[in-house]
C-alpha cells in the first residue's frame, strides 16, 4: 500500500510536473533530508493549485449562456458575481466569469451567434478562440448552419467542443400540455437529441455528441454525461482543476473527485511534516504545518459542498428542509479549525505505527519514516478525512435525489 501513495500520485497527476525533478526528489529522500524534498513538493503543489483553466461558453441568442455560467459555478442569476442573463443577447464582448471557490477556472461568457449578422472571421478575431482550453456550445433550438460554420472553425483550430441542446424542461412541459395520454419523456427526448445530430451531420459535422441540459435543473438529463466527457478529455495536468470545482450531481464525478485528491494525500503529508512543521500539542511524536492541513480539510469540504453556505443552497434549490440535508452529514458541519486538526490527529496516531514499519521497506518513500511518526499520522488523517466527505457528499447526493448518473447517452444513429 505505501508504495503505491508515491507511484499512484506520481504517474498520473504529477508525472507533468515531476517528471524533470524525480532524481533529485528521489536522492533527497533517500539522503533522509525530508525538508529538501518538501520545498520542492511544496512548488509543485503550489503549481497544481495555481493551474489556470478557461472554458468557453458560446452558442444561439438567448439560448441559456449565461445561464449555464452561472449554474455550473453554483450561482442563481440574481446573486452576487452572476452573469447578466435576459431574454435578448446580454453579451457584447467576451466576459470572464472566475468560479467563486477556485478562481483559476474561469467560464467566460461568449457573444452570442446572431443568424442575421453573424461572420465567422469577425467572430473568432472577437473572441480570440486560442485563449480557452475547450469550448461548450449551447442552442435552445434547431442547430442552424450559422451555428455548424461556427462550430468547424472551432474545430479547425483544434479545440474541443460539447454541443447541449439547453431548454429542455421546456419542450417536454409543451409536449405533455398538448399529448397528455400519449406523453413519454424518454421519446420526446430522443426525438431531439436526432433532430440535432441530422442537423450537424447535414452539415458536415461527423459524429457530433449532443447534451441535453435544463439548467434550472443542472442534476437532471446529461448534465453528468457532459462532466464526465470534459473531465475524460481535458489536458491531464489541468483536470484535477476541473474536477474540483465541478458541481456535485452525479455519484461517477463524486467518485472521480475522491480519486484525483487521493492521489494528492501523499503529496500533501510531505509539504505539511517537511516545511514548518511545529509540534503538535497533545499528539506525541507528531509535527506539521496544521494550517497546511486545515487549508486541506476546508478544501475537502468546499468541493464536495459541504461547507454550509453549499448545504444551505442545496436545500433552497431543492425545496427540502435544511435539517434534512444536515442529517445527511456526519463530519464536521463547521468550519474546520485548528482544535479539530489536532484532535483529527490525535485519532490517527493511534495507527499511524504500523504504517510507519511499511515505508521502512519502501524506496524512497522509506527515508519518510526518518521524521518518526509524522507522516504516517498526518497521512491516515488525510485519508480518513476524504473517505469522510466522500461518503457525506453521496449522502447529501442521494437525500437531494439529485443523482440521475444511471441515464447513458443514446447512440448516435448517424454513426
Amino acid at each position: 500500500m505505501a508504495s503505491s501513495i508515491f507511484q499512484t500520485g506520481l504517474s498520473q497527476s504529477m508525472t507533468w510536473e515531476l517528471s524533470k525533478d524525480i532524481m533529485a526528489l528521489k536522492k533527497a529522500f533517500e539522503a533522509g533530508n525530508l525538508p529538501v524534498a518538501a520545498a520542492k513538493l511544496q512548488a509543485t503543489l503550489r503549481s497544481l493549485e495555481d493551474v489556470r483553466l478557461d472554458i468557453g461558453i458560446t452558442g444561439g441568442t438567448g439560448s441559456g449562456k449565461s445561464t449555464f455560467v452561472n449554474a455550473i459555478r453554483g450561482l442563481g442569476d440574481e446573486e452576487p458575481n452572476s452573469a447578466c442573463t435576459g431574454v435578448v443577447e446580454m453579451t457584447v464582448n467576451p466576459t470572464p466569469y472566475p468560479h467563486p471557490k477556485y478562481p483559476n477556472v474561469i467560464f467566460w461568457d461568449l457573444p452570442g451567434v446572431d443568424a442575421h449578422t453573424f461572420q465567422a472571421d469577425d467572430y473568432f478575431q472577437r473572441v480570440l478562440l486560442g485563449r480557452y482550453d475547450f469550448i461548450i456550445f449551447i442552442t435552445s433550438d434547431s442547430f442552424t448552419a450559422n451555428h455548424a460554420r461556427l462550430a468547424r472553425g472551432i474545430l479547425r483550430q483544434g479545440k474541443r467542443l460539447y454541443f447541449i441542446r439547453s431548454k429542455v424542461d421546456v419542450d417536454l412541459a409543451a409536449s405533455r400540455s398538448r399529448r397528455p395520454s400519449t406523453f413519454s419523456e424518454e421519446r420526446v427526448l430522443s426525438q431531439i437529441q436526432a433532430d440535432c445530430w441530422q442537423r450537424l451531420a447535414a452539415e458536415g459535422l461527423e459524429n457530433p455528441k449532443v447534451y441535453l441540459l435544463s439548467m434550472f435543473e443542472l442534476g437532471k438529463y446529461d448534465f453528468h454525461l457532459l462532466e464526465e466527457a470534459m473531465v475524460k478529455e481535458v489536458d491531464s495536468h489541468k483536470r484535477h482543476a476541473l474536477l474540483v470545482a465541478l458541481p456535485n450531481v452525479s455519484m461517477p464525478i463524486l467518485e472521480k473527485k475522491a480519486a484525483s485528491l487521493q492521489q494528492h494525500i501523499w503529496l500533501v503529508a510531505t509539504v505539511a511534516c517537511g516545511v514548518n512543521p511545529t509540534p503538535v500539542p497533545g499528539v506525541q511524536d507528531v509535527a506539521c504545518d496544521l494550517y497546511r492541513l486545515i487549508r486541506s480539510l476546508e478544501g475537502y469540504r468546499h468541493s464536495f459542498g459541504l461547507d454550509k453556505a453549499s448545504l444551505v443552497k442545496l436545500a433552497e434549490g431543492t425545496g427540502q428542509p435544511l435539517h434534512q440535508i444536515l442529517a445527511a452529514v456526519q463530519g464536521p458541519k463547521t468550519k474546520v479549525t485548528k482544535a479539530l486538526v489536532t484532535d483529527l490527529l490525535g485519532q490517527a496516531s493511534k495507527d499511524a505505527s504500523a504504517f510507519t514499519r511499511e515505508l521502512l521497506g519502501v524506496p524512497v518513500l522509506g527515508a519518510l519514516a526518518t521524521c518518526g511518526i509524522s507522516f504516517a499520522t498526518v497521512y491516515q488523517m488525510l485519508r480518513k478525512s476524504l473517505d469522510m466527505a466522500v461518503k457525506d457528499a453521496q449522502s447529501v447526493l442521494v437525500q437531494a435525489s439529485l443523482d440521475t448518473s444511471d441515464h447513458k447517452l443514446p447512440e448516435n444513429s448517424n454513426q
